[in-house]
């Protein structure tokens, strides 16, 4: 019988499995909205063409902001743009679960998301020193539909797949890290059943 390598790193997805609400930028939309009483669907429409470029890190928030305000036909404060960075609501139980495995397990977060918005959560928050390593797609130009965002967690870490798991709330973003040899989890973000998570570890650290 082949013997599995013990895990040393765990790696969660952020939106829908750190938070409760299952995206990001939705949450941004709405605060955005609310506060300048611009309807939702409005600042989604001049605020989506923009987002995979975000994501990707082709852009940031700075270079589109001017032209996102003449689409929407307000001059908006940059303030409340980062103001709607921390519309968000972290899930207590699952920091619960990040502490108790960080006192054996090296812990990371790997996201499709901008750097400044996942920057200013953490810094504000109670997440800020809770993670080794942060792997953020506009950081390094990489989704996790491809490798070189696990490959850059792997190289923050010094660990191999094998020795990995990764959580995530969408299936399509498991495929890559599991045919790289990480151990998968998927966390359903409206179920929210933590005992997968301690399962998934406790059957592969042996």
């Amino acid at each position: 019988m082949e013997k599995r390598t013990r895990i040393k790193g765990i790696f969660f997805d952020f939106d829908g499995v750190i938070t409760k609400e299952k995206n990001g930028s939705p949450t941004m939309i709405a605060y955005i909205s609310e506060e300048m009483n611009i309807p939702y669907d409005k600042v989604y429409n001049a605020y989506v063409k923009y987002n995979d470029d975000l994501l990707m890190g082709n852009i940031n928030h700075e270079d589109m902001w001017k032209a996102f305000c003449t689409e929407i036909g307000q001059d908006i404060e940059y303030d409340i743009l980062k103001e709607s960075f921390m519309n968000m609501t972290l899930d207590k139980q699952m920091l619960d679960i990040i502490r108790e495995f960080k006192e054996n397990y090296i812990i990371g977060m790997i996201t499709d998301n901008k750097a400044d918005r996942i920057d200013a959560i953490i810094d504000n928050t109670e997440l800020k020193g809770l993670f080794d390593s942060v792997v953020i797609s506009a950081k390094v130009h990489s989704r996790k539909n491809e490798n070189q965002i696990f490959l850059q967690a792997l190289k923050e870490t010094g660990l191999n797949p094998q020795e990995c798991v990764f959580i995530d709330n969408t299936a399509s973003n498991l495929v890559a890290p599991k045919n790289m040899g990480f151990t998968t989890v998927f966390f359903d973000d409206v179920k929210r059943d933590y005992g997968v998570i301690r399962e998934a570890v406790e059957q592969n650290d042996i």
